[in-house]
């Protein structure tokens, strides 16, 4: 059942329905043949955000796409009717360079990734496009330059911070 009422309970962040200005511009992708018209699109500003939609989701029987950097070609990322739980806002990159690891927040693009590493003059074995998305990228295996050497982006993936369907 799709509420009409656009309220979240703890939801921080943007969210963007049909009768809003930003709507169009909000559920595009990459992928320009993509026309897909999301109920709702939950614009997630932290952890707790995305915790709040997926159970939003859960109580209204909303069907939930995901969107990261939004670059999949098979346009995964927007869904009709559902709820996006859109993480473009969450770029946050921090970069241990001592121990040679970073946390990446699961809307950030491989350009971010690359901009942080590089600056301690470091690497990373993701994306050979900038604007792909860190998330989809590395949980679709990941190939990237050093790949042969240091295998794939997955392969490299330490931990996740997953929120399952209960939220």
């Amino acid at each position: 059942m799709q509420p009409t009422v656009v309220e979240i309970d703890g939801f921080r962040g943007r969210l963007i329905n049909a009768s809003h200005a930003d709507y169009d511009v909000a559920r595009a992708i990459w992928n320009g043949a993509i026309d897909r018209r999301p109920h709702l699109i939950a614009r997630c500003i932290g952890t707790a955000d995305v915790v709040a939609a997926v159970r939003f989701a859960r109580d209204h029987d909303l069907e939930i796409a995901i969107r990261g950097g939004g670059h999949g070609v098979a346009g995964t990322a927007v869904c009709d009717d559902g709820i996006v739980i859109d993480l473009s806002a969450m770029r946050g990159v921090r970069v241990d360079p001592a121990g040679c690891r970073a946390w990446v927040q699961g809307g950030a693009l491989w350009g971010d990734v690359d901009r942080e590493t590089q600056a301690h003059g470091l690497a990373t074995t993701g994306g050979i496009v900038s604007h792909t998305g860190v998330a989809g990228l590395t949980l679709g295996g990941g190939i990237g330059w050093l790949m042969r050497k240091h295998g794939l982006a997955v392969d490299n993936l330490l931990a996740a911070d997953v929120v399952t369907a209960d939220g």
